[in-house]
């Protein structure tokens, strides 16, 4: 159907362009026929005939005319860390363009009484930890799993956004899909399933979406279908093989922390600050021995699991996880020994404790329903002007007691005991949620106790940089003796003018517990000020309570120093929100 001469060229096109461009020319195409109205187009009568060899005689297609037939449509989105958001609002912009009407909101504010009067309901959710629904979007998932009604009406599509070094990746984006459809719901675009670097797929998935709200109606009145753009299976990360070259204890003693700083070096880094890495921990060798001997199983024997052969012992210290298993694993367990177990999380060393397996053979009938360990995500907390060739990590040691017995973090102890100049595998994690802004943009970065790893990064990245923006932090930890994680390191970036301010808070150096938020109320008059010249504001760290209480502090600040209402103030932090100006990353 091509001459000779653009044949030519469109393979040179496709030889020598990128996945991102493939994806993005796909959707061009996509539009440009969903908006021509030339007759000299033609639209392809199939995926088949769109993808003929140039030499077969591929059948006329006949012309076409493309117009919306859609006024309106639903975009919910589940989110943990914003992506999904950010997708939802862009789809949105993309909608209206081509003239239709697009509800944005947010799965934790979706009326679900509505969604029986749905016609086209597209979705967008992220997988968190094991396989689960981001919290925004539990009470949907649960609704859509748990009642027993029908959509025989709703016209749907899913984005599932994900990570592919976990397990179950992009879990809850399938589940979502399956049960609309049992449900009833009409798929209208394909499942596509979106690793962290996910703008090319997403941006297919758009495409798909928009050309399945436009009827495109031939001549003699028959529908006529385009090719459909199917979502590549994920190639995986870059695994870069480090060496420790340091692992310190930053607490002093008498801290009832151990916090330590970490730092790798690896060949052809590439990260940004803001990123984070991957690591897969390794299970703890007292822990393996003591299974092996429990369940009287050759630790040389090779077996087979999830299509690799490796030795048990090589299994249950590298491969699965056995420091906590999932309900789902336990009540696997429960029908292959037989006995009745409570749906709960326990380790299989414990498990096999209390309710022991009969013999070797049935604890390999066991390993097969073990699920392989999920990575630990760390922020970065170096830069990569400043320390070249390097990332640097902040892990807090996790120690506690359950039912009197000392339990440890399973990656925190791994990371914690790892020697120097020993090997460790880890690939990066982009978070393009939390970056720097321009470099004379200010800067105020919250983060108490670890979370002032991708601060260290962030300042350490501006002082490399020269940016002349203004930085302001807020630490806090329990003691300033002993728990001033960075302290000398801080303390230089005053005295060189890198830091423009700094306030700490340690909340058992006194009677009265006095944390971050209380030091951002001792300085709100600045803080308003910083905002109101064009600050941007970062909080990483623990989730609840901490980035809950800066929050309702913020609002206080804005309400108090701007002259605002409550809902004003509540309208002003959605506004930072909007403009990309208050980021968080908290976990």
């Amino acid at each position: 159907m091509l001459a000779e001469h653009k044949l030519k060229l469109l393979q040179d096109l496709v030889r020598t362009s990128t996945k991102e461009e493939l994806v993005w020319m796909n959707g061009f195409l996509a539009g440009v026929l969903m908006n021509c109205h030339d007759q000299s187009t033609l639209a392809p009568t199939s995926a088949a005939a769109a993808s003929a060899p140039a030499t077969a005689a591929a059948p006329v297609a006949t012309p076409v005319e493309s117009k919306p037939t859609v006024s309106k449509i639903t975009i919910a989105y589940g989110t943990e860390t914003g992506n999904s958001k950010k997708l939802a609002t862009d789809l949105a912009a993309k909608a209206k363009k081509s003239g239709i009407q697009a509800k944005v909101v947010s799965l934790d504010q979706y009326r679900l009484n509505d969604l029986a009067k749905e016609e086209y309901f597209f979705t967008i959710i992220s997988t968190q930890g094991e396989g689960e629904p981001p919290a925004t979007a539990k009470k949907f998932y649960d609704h859509i799993h748990q009642n027993g009604f029908k959509l025989p009406q709703m016209k749907y599509g899913v984005l599932a956004l994900g990570d592919t070094s976990y397990p179950l990746f992009c879990k809850a984006g399938e589940d979502v899909d399956e049960q609309l459809q049992r449900l009833g719901g009409q798929r209208v675009v394909n499942l596509i399933k979106c690793d962290t670097d996910y703008q090319g797929d997403a941006d297919g998935w758009f495409s798909q979406v928009l050309h399945s709200l436009t009827t495109t109606t031939s001549s003699n009145g028959t529908a006529s279908v385009g090719a459909v753009v199917t979502a590549k299976k994920p190639t995986g990360k870059k695994v870069y093989n480090g060496s420790i070259i340091t692992n310190v204890n930053l607490n002093d003693r008498g801290s009832n922390k151990a916090t330590h700083h970490i730092e790798i070096v690896a060949d052809d880094l590439e990260y940004q600050p803001g990123d984070s890495i991957g690591i897969v921990p390794e299970n703890a060798p007292a822990i393996v021995d003591s299974i092996i001997a429990l369940t009287r199983i050759d630790g040389k024997k090779t077996v087979t699991f999830r299509n690799e052969t490796h030795t048990v012992i090589e299994l249950l210290k590298k491969k699965v996880n056995i420091a906590y298993l999932p309900e789902r694993v336990v009540k696997q367990y429960a029908a292959i020994v037989k006995q009745d177990i409570p749906e709960t999380k326990i380790s299989l060393l414990d498990l096999l404790k209390i309710y022991p397996v009969n013999n070797a053979a049935q604890f390999e009938e066991v390993i097969g329903i073990l699920e392989p360990i999920t990575p630990r995500l760390y922020s970065i907390s170096s830069s990569p002007n400043a320390h070249s060739g390097e990332v640097h990590i902040t892990v807090a040691r996790d120690n506690f007691k359950m039912n009197g017995e000392v339990k440890h973090g399973l990656a925190s102890n791994y990371l914690a005991d790892l020697a120097v100049e020993g090997p460790l595998e880890f690939y990066v994690h982009k978070n393009n949620q939390f970056r720097l802004p321009a470099e004379d943009k200010d800067v105020i970065m919250i983060g108490p106790g670890t979370g002032i790893a991708p601060f260290r990064s962030f300042i350490a990245e501006r002082d490399a940089t020269g940016a002349s923006g203004r930085n302001w932090l807020f630490f806090g930890d329990q003691h300033f003796t002993t728990d001033f994680l960075y302290q000398t390191e801080i303390q230089n970036w005053i005295q060189t003018g890198v830091l423009t301010k700094v306030n700490v808070a340690f909340s058992r150096d006194q009677k009265s517990k006095i944390y971050v938020q209380h030091k951002m109320l001792e300085n709100a008059k600045a803080f308003y000020e910083w905002l109101q010249n064009g600050a941007y504001v970062y909080i990483c760290g623990a989730k609840e309570p901490m980035s809950v209480d800066v929050e309702y502090t913020m609002l206080q600040i804005i309400e108090r120093f701007g002259g605002k209402t409550s809902a004003q103030a509540v309208e002003y932090l959605n506004q930072l929100k909007e403009e990309g100006r208050f980021l968080k990353d908290v976990y």
